[in-house]
């Protein structure tokens, strides 16, 4: 019997720039499938850059056939309406999981940078080194959307307690 293997989706929301990390884990190590940024032409409407994130989210779980998403928490902003775009833009990323039955788990910016860096104050450069160690990349992930979405891959990864065997 040998242990199954599963892809995490990482997103890290935004209606500029929405980061993705994709990783195959057995919870003893991380290989990077694909990490970048979603980035529709600012000159579109908000609906049409939420259609382009979902559009771009839906070609990744199809593509890499993924069995778990892990989605960064919306942070309360003082600013009304920037809260209820980014919020917009994560619920196009969790519609394209919940139409395909892919589990969806939150996790807070603070709870993804301490399970990878250590603490949950550390900086984006931070992130992005971790993000290099951990998988063991030539160079430092870019933009630091995306090394924020692989971190929240990989929290998700550090809090499943078994991964279901093969038979």
């Amino acid at each position: 019997m040998r242990q199954k293997k599963i892809i995490i989706l990482g997103i890290d929301p935004g209606t500029r720039s929405t980061g993705y990390g994709i990783i195959e884990t057995d919870l003893r190590s991380y290989t990077p499938l694909d990490f970048g940024c979603i980035r529709p032409p600012t000159k579109l409407s908000l609906h049409e850059r939420y259609a382009l994130i979902h559009e771009g989210i839906e070609h990744l779980l199809d593509k890499y056939a993924v069995d778990a998403v892990s989605v960064e928490t919306q942070f309360v902003s003082r600013n009304a309406q920037s809260a209820i775009k980014l919020g917009m833009a994560r619920g196009v990323a969790i519609l394209a999981a919940t139409k395909r039955k892919i589990p969806i788990n939150e996790y807070a910016p603070k709870k993804a940078k301490l399970a990878v860096v250590g603490t949950g104050s550390a900086t984006k450069t931070q992130v992005q080194r971790m993000m290099q160690v951990l998988l063991n990349l030539a160079e430092i992930p870019t933009p630091e959307d995306a090394a924020d979405a692989l971190a929240l891959a990989i929290c998700h990864a550090n809090s499943i307690k078994q991964v279901p065997y093969d038979v």
